[in-house]
């Protein structure tokens, strides 16, 4: 089976600047303090051959790279990419712009010199518990950040959706309003909340989301949610979300290094194949590869 990752980030903090892992906090994943200082290619090769996979393309995702300036991590990445025996990791770019910016198509712009770009993320998650913010406001509801959304449909970028079920709403009228750019669901949503009815409002939502037709969904991160997790205990969550958007729109990803504080690579992709093994070959291919080289144009 070839396996693309579409959705793990790079960083170096000895050549970049993420004030972000430099923080002592306790977010909904964990402390930033616990994860490596440097995930490179070379870590993520390492992984994929010490599990046997078969990784021939991935897709980076913004982490927190200076930015003020948003173009040096895509500077940085491309330059990762075009190193010799980092097999064109990551074959896809998805950096930093703030949508709310006045200088967003000037960011965007920039992005868009670099030949592996194929999205922004903005994070977006706003919740109850402050330790699980990752959003400063609720952007979603500004008619700045609106307004400035349209801008990704000139420039092709689709936008990587980071937030929680119940902010969901909101975002698909902003789907709606912007019907000729495609929205990538990260982390199943980050069903965070395990109670039953945080559980029944979560499939509610990712269900009403999936009638969007430019919606599609990443499954991946589910450590963040269940430190402690197994097959059994995330099998639900990758099926309903299967079932909400079908398998031709949905991808497999690892999330590391983030959920290497929960698991090996190996194991990650394992739990996804022993979950989808009664599922059609062509069901399956498109889960673990065809999919992500769909959407992400890689």
């Amino acid at each position: 089976m070839k396996i693309i990752d579409a959705h793990h980030h790079f960083w170096n903090v000895s050549t970049g600047s993420y004030p972000w892992l430099e923080e002592q906090a306790e977010w909904l994943w964990g402390n930033p303090q616990d994860l490596p200082r440097e995930f490179l290619p070379q870590q993520l090769i390492q992984g994929a051959e010490a599990g046997g996979l078969e990784l021939v393309k991935t897709v980076h995702v913004q982490c927190g790279y200076n930015e003020l300036q948003p173009g040096d991590e895509t500077k940085f990445l491309q330059g990762l990419a075009d190193e010799p025996g980092s097999r064109g990791y990551p074959h896809g770019i998805v950096p930093f712009a703030d949508i709310s910016s006045p200088d967003l198509e000037e960011v965007l712009s920039q992005h868009c010199e670099y030949s592996n770009t194929r999205g922004v993320r903005q994070l977006l998650n706003r919740h109850k518990n402050a330790n699980w913010n990752m959003a400063d406001r609720e952007y979603l509801t500004d008619s700045a950040w609106r307004n400035n959304f349209s801008l990704l449909k000139k420039f092709d970028l689709s936008f990587d959706l980071h937030l929680y079920y119940h902010q969901i709403d909101d975002t698909i009228s902003l789907a709606h309003d912007n019907s000729e750019t495609l929205f990538i669901l990260n982390h199943a949503s980050v069903p965070a909340d395990r109670d039953q009815e945080s559980i029944e409002g979560w499939r509610q939502a990712i269900n009403r989301l999936a009638e969007c037709e430019n919606a599609v969904a990443k499954i991946s991160g589910l450590g963040m949610c269940d430190r402690t997790w197994t097959v059994d205990s995330i099998r639900p969550f990758v099926l309903d979300m299967i079932d909400a958007f079908g398998a031709e729109r949905c991808m497999f990803a690892s999330n590391f290094p983030v959920d290497s504080l929960f698991s090996d690579y190996q194991t990650v992709w394992n739990a996804y194949d022993v979950i989808t093994a009664d599922f059609s070959d062509s069901d399956r291919t498109g889960l673990f590869h065809q999919n992500a080289e769909k959407y992400y144009r890689i």
